[in-house]
């Protein structure tokens, strides 16, 4: 008997068929989803990485909720051509405490993965406002209302609890504080300037859209466009790399 006679006996009989695509979706479920409970073993730890601070949640918050992302890929791949516009390849442990990640491949504009300290604050602040004062060609939207929005730090705490959930190691000072925590990230003149720096190393201590009060939506994306990719020492993870 032929493959294709072989096949009439799926095409005739639709109970056969039916079992045939669970049994293949089953498998396909499988093999998406197993990988899950092992994420702890197979993602490597680095050093340098922590959770966001609530700025910088506040601010991916609002980098996912205007869309960033269907223009903006954060993942740099081991191909010599990206490694050398961008920088360093992407490692898995840089999304560990994301949810949900933001990787893909679409780059309307360039990746993000390493924007981190690339440019001032006063660039961030005067090309999110006006894309096109900077690079007259940006088909980007103006995001000037960001300035003129002060941010609400009032479920803020929330959102750290919830990332708990998740599996983000935030601790019970970090919920309590989160509040504090978010104004104290844009004043260094702050008394919880210091107990913030304890709470989350390496967070950088500023006013973002240069204007004094309360922080802003400005703030926030700022700060977290300002921390993408500068948590790990590259330099470092090679060298131990190349020691394995």
């Amino acid at each position: 008997m032929s493959f294709w006679k072989r096949h009439q006996i799926f095409e005739k009989n639709s109970i056969i068929l039916l079992v045939g695509i669970l049994l293949v979706i089953a498998i396909g479920g499988l093999v998406e989803i197993t990988p899950l409970f092992y994420l702890k073993s197979t993602i490597e730890k680095v050093e340098g990485m922590r959770p966001y601070t609530p700025l910088e949640l506040a601010g991916r918050n609002i980098y996912v909720r205007e869309g960033c992302y269907l223009c903006h890929s954060q993942m740099i791949r081991p191909l010599r051509d990206e490694v050398e516009r961008y920088g360093h390849y992407s490692l898995a442990a840089e999304s560990m405490y994301d949810h949900p990640f933001q990787w893909g491949s679409k780059r309307t504009g360039p990746d993000l993965a390493r924007v981190g300290a690339k440019y001032s604050d006063e660039w961030h602040v005067t090309h999110l406002k006006d894309p096109r004062s900077i690079v007259p060609k940006s088909v980007m939207p103006p995001y000037a209302f960001l300035a003129e929005t002060e941010l609400d730090a009032s479920t803020i705490a929330d959102h750290l609890r919830t990332n708990r959930a998740v599996g983000v190691p935030y601790t019970d000072e970090q919920i309590a504080n989160a509040a504090a925590d978010l104004k104290a990230q844009v004043d260094p003149d702050s008394a919880d300037s210091d107990a913030f720096a304890k709470r989350y190393p390496k967070a950088v201590v500023r006013n973002f859209d240069g204007k004094p009060g309360q922080p802003t939506e400005m703030d926030a994306l700022v700060a977290y466009l300002q921390m993408l990719g500068t948590l790990v020492d590259f330099k470092l993870y090679n060298e131990k790399a190349n020691l394995r």
